[in-house]
């Protein structure tokens, strides 16, 4: 999709404004599938730069999502965070216990509201 779909960038500004971490939403993306529920790019931000602080390997990606947003912030978004997603693969979610996904409004060709049921086999 070259031009994001109106509604969903109405959806993703709502979140942003509400700080809100509850609207479940299934996007279709190139190769991949992924449900699960939205958070406000700051809350997203915050939750990578702890799980990357906590490794001895990759503390030092932290410093990028740690960077603090412009001031007086009124664009459109651009992307959407996603928290507690998965990647659908078959009957499967992958990981098992969800992910953090930043996804680009201008890439979803089809969503839903809602996070679309799998199982574990």
């Amino acid at each position: 999709m070259s031009h994001p779909d109106g509604l969903l960038v109405d959806i993703a500004t709502m979140v942003e404004a509400e700080q809100d971490s509850q609207m479940s939403l299934t996007v279709v993306v190139p190769g991949a599938v992924i449900t699960g529920r939205l958070a406000p790019e700051a809350m997203w931000r915050e939750r990578v730069a702890e799980v990357l602080r906590d490794s001895d390997r990759l503390g030092r990606f932290a410093a990028p999502f740690t960077a603090a947003a412009p001031a007086g912030r009124t664009a459109l978004p651009t992307h959407l965070h996603f928290h507690v997603a998965k990647i659908l693969q078959g009957s499967y979610g992958i990981p098992d216990t969800g992910g953090m996904y930043r996804v680009a409004l201008a890439d979803v060709s089809a969503w839903t509201v809602g996070a679309i049921g799998y199982s574990d086999g």
